[in-house]
This record gives structure tokens, sequence and C-alpha cells, in this order.
């Protein structure tokens, strides 16, 4: 099977069983999202969920974000992993997105990646959640599982992943499929031990056909 092939047959099947595909992160506007997503970096959805309304309620909106210490911001993040660094890049964002977008949360990639702790995975995913852009992030389980498959051929690094699946996925697609992608990683192609005999893909998985005995 060629990779467009395989491409149309795990996107037909995530579009007839999975039409609704959205982040686990809970958030009520683009100034929380931006922070929950800064705060997932390396760490489980569950524990940002479970971060956040203490830290929304400290901090209802950029600007009161922006005028507060490090000290205070770590205290409600360092249950999280990095929570020095993330500390940093949210008191950072916050000055930024304040002094520089006058509060709003841009739309562009670039722009978005001006704020500090928003690297380009950060940025597609603020773009295609809360503007609903064709913008693909790439996190550990897009990238795994994405070459696990055989949607990626060696794909060296995030952003040839990347290239190489935003060339397949029709542009309407795109904001669902990184979801999709996401979540297939998160509980049946896992890291470690991955969960082939709940997969509906073994059919074209390149990964499954090396597990198979040769005849």
């Amino acid at each position: 099977m060629d990779r467009k092939a395989r491409f149309r047959y795990v996107l037909d099947y995530f579009a007839r069983h999975q039409p609704v595909a959205e982040t686990e992160l809970e958030y009520a506007d683009p100034y929380q999202l931006l922070v929950a997503v800064i705060l997932s970096a390396q760490c489980t959805d569950k524990r940002v969920n479970l971060i956040t309304p203490a830290f929304f309620e400290r901090f209802p909106t950029v600007y009161d974000l922006a005028k507060a210490s490090q000290e205070e911001v770590f205290a409600l993040v360092k249950s999280c992993s990095y929570p020095n660094s993330k500390s940093k890049n949210l008191l950072g964002m916050a000055e930024v997105l304040t002094r520089e977008f006058g509060a709003v949360v841009p739309s562009e990639i670039e722009q978005l990646m001006r704020l500090p702790g928003v690297g380009r995975k950060t940025a597609n995913v603020i773009a295609s959640v809360v503007f609903n852009l064709p913008a693909l992030a790439v996190d550990t389980h897009v990238f795994r599982v994405s070459a696990r498959i055989g949607l990626t051929h060696r794909a060296k690094n995030p952003l040839e992943t990347e290239k190489q699946l935003l060339q397949h996925i029709p542009q309407n697609l795109v904001s669902i499929a990184h979801h999709w992608l996401i979540l297939h990683g998160r509980y049946v192609c896992v890291a470690r031990k991955p969960k082939c005999s709940e997969c509906p893909f073994t059919e074209v998985c390149a990964y499954y056909k090396k597990l198979l005995p040769r005849a």
C-alpha cells in the first residue's frame, strides 16, 4: 500500500468513527488555552487540568498574570514538570502579550512564537484550536504515531513530520487530524507497549507489518 492510500484509509476511519475530537485541556478563552498549553509541555493534560482552576482564579486575565511575581506563579504550578522555567515563561508571555498585542492572543504562527514559552508546536495548537486554522501541532504522540503507521517516512524532527503530514491531509481535516493522532497515540499506539490488538490500523500499519512472522 502506498502512502496516499494509507492516509485515505486512516483519515476515512477516523472521520467515520471519531467525528468529534478535541483537546483534553480545559479552558474558557484563548488566554486560558495558551496558559494550559504552555504548562502541558512534558506534562499530562490531566495534571494541567488539576492546576489551572486555582491558577485562573488567581489570575483571571493576562493583565493579572503580567503583574504577578514569579514566586506567586511558581506556587500554583509547582506540581507540573519544570515549574521554574514555566513560571518564567508564563510571566514573559503575559508581559509580551499585554505590551505588544494589547492582551489579545494573535492567530498568526510567527506572532505567537514571539511569546516566551511558545514554540512552533504550541503556536500550532493555538492557531488550530482557537482559530480553526489548518495548523498541525506535532508533539511526541503525533511524531510517534505518524512514523509507526507509515504516514511519514524518515522524518527526523517534528517540523519534517508536520511538512509530510500537511502534504497528504486535506486542509479541512488538518485541525481535527491533529487531535485524532494525539488521542490515538495517548490511548492506543502508546510509546512502550502499543496496543496493536485494539488498533483499527493493523491492516495498513508499517510497524505492525514488521511484527508479523515471515513466511
